[in-house]
């Protein structure tokens, strides 16, 4: 049985007085929900964030990793690093990664295999530019990131694996993905996996829409049979509106 998932990726914003607040407020406000809760401050404040949360069901994650163990990479995050924070679930693959970063398939399977291989659970991101919606290449595309990036994974560790679908072209673009255009790749996606491994991990794997949902749209686009829930940028910054956002779910 897949688990409903909620995510908020706060990107680089709040600074640890405001991840403080926010976090606090998000915990009081939290509703009943079956749902996992999850959160992606930025790394100065995520062992501040898992002590704000000792008490909550709320899952601190972070939003990168390094393929590296450790070594001469001045700047980055190990997989022990986050995990000795608390840290259990990363992000990988995020489309602003990709863009501004230039973090490659290459890349980011290596990142993907040193989370799994460390016992982290990965949400793993991936989906279409405008022009490749446009021309009609979306399918294959995203069919392609999957595979470079996980499709040589043991079968084993796909129950570490969640994935989050970005229609990177209904991000801050003006245009809208539909509901039905969630579903429509989010089935697709379950069917590539099904012809790579089998249905029975395809149907256990969470797969989280990532196209601008929000508190007006979350509903209609969770009730797809296979949307799973949903990886938050701009809306889970606010607690009205990630709370609205999980009741959703």
């Amino acid at each position: 049985m897949r688990s409903k998932i909620v995510a908020g990726n706060w990107k680089m914003n709040k600074n640890m007085k405001e991840t403080e607040a926010l976090l606090t407020e998000l915990s009081a406000k939290l509703p009943d929900t079956k749902a996992e809760v999850m959160v992606a401050p930025t790394f100065v404040n995520l062992a501040k964030a898992v002590r704000t949360l000792e008490t909550s069901t709320i899952e601190v994650i972070a939003q990168n990793v390094h393929f590296a163990e450790n070594g001469a990479y001045t700047g980055e995050i190990s997989a022990d690093m986050l995990l000795s924070v608390g840290v259990e679930t990363v992000i990988i693959g995020h489309s602003e990664r990709r863009a501004y970063f230039g973090e490659t398939d290459e890349i980011l399977a290596k990142k993907v295999v040193t989370a799994l291989g460390k016992g982290m659970r990965v949400m793993f991101c991936f989906g279409e530019e405008l022009e490749d919606r446009k021309s009609g290449n979306h399918f294959n595309l995203v069919e392609s990131q999957l595979k470079n990036a996980l499709f040589s994974l043991d079968a084993s560790v796909w129950s570490k694996i969640i994935l989050a679908y970005e229609p990177v072209w209904a991000i801050g673009t003006g245009e809208t993905a539909s509901p039905e255009q969630a579903q429509e790749m989010h089935a697709f996606i379950r069917k590539t996996i099904t012809e790579a491994y089998d249905a029975t991990i395809a149907n256990n794997v969470s797969i989280l829409y990532g196209g601008s949902v929000k508190p007006a749209n979350a509903e209609e686009i969770f009730s797809k049979p296979d949307v799973d829930g949903g990886l938050i940028g701009g809306a889970s910054l606010k607690a009205d509106d990630f709370v609205a956002i999980i009741s959703a779910i």
